[in-house]
């Protein structure tokens, strides 16, 4: 039997994003926003509040990069998440994160975490708070690409947010192939 649970931001699984941006001095920040997906082949969307100094950045500079939390940063990418840099100014230093200039938009890669997509701002809507960006280059560290220029997941370790007893996961083991496992059911 079902249990109703109401209406509740309950989806699994819920990404971990770092969202970094640069200032309007070229200076680096970044917050932990769970609230995003892709959107279509070169756009992703997020719902992310206009209080942050995240999102003032981006609306400023017109570019971001959301990079993945993974299970050997997780303390970090909590920090960016419950402190603000309205109140704590040089948190991403705080956070241990070094930024490292972006080849294709005005926005800081962390160095840390090892994939980041780098996107320029296409719109963003201040009564949904729907911020949406496209995508202009993937990168990743030479650690987690497989010899066939894809990303080794195990390798990525990205995490995930836990809404409903709000902890962290890391994603799991392969369970299936996709556009596959489906077939024997034809």
């Amino acid at each position: 039997m079902r249990k109703n649970l109401g209406v509740n931001a309950y989806m699994y699984p819920m990404p971990v994003l770092i969202i970094a941006a640069y200032d309007k001095d070229g200076k680096p920040d970044a917050m932990n926003a769970a609230w995003g997906s892709i959107s279509s082949a070169d756009k992703i969307s997020m719902c992310l509040s206009p209080g942050h100094k995240t999102v003032k950045n981006i609306l400023e500079t017109k570019a971001f990069t959301v990079s993945f939390g993974d299970a050997a940063h997780v303390a970090e990418c909590d920090y960016v998440g419950i402190v603000s840099a309205n109140d704590v100014p040089d948190k991403f230093e705080r956070a241990g994160f070094h930024a490292l200039k972006s080849e294709f938009v005005n926005a800081p890669l962390i160095a840390e975490l090892p994939m980041a997509l780098e996107c320029r701002l296409l719109s963003y809507d201040e009564e949904s708070h729907c911020m949406t960006g496209q995508i202009v280059n993937v990168c990743a560290d030479e650690s987690i690409v497989t010899g066939d220029g894809g990303i080794d997941v195990a390798k990525l370790a990205p995490i995930a947010y836990d809404p409903v007893n709000h902890y962290y996961h890391v994603l799991g083991d392969k369970v299936g192939n996709a556009f596959a496992d489906g077939e024997k059911l034809k």
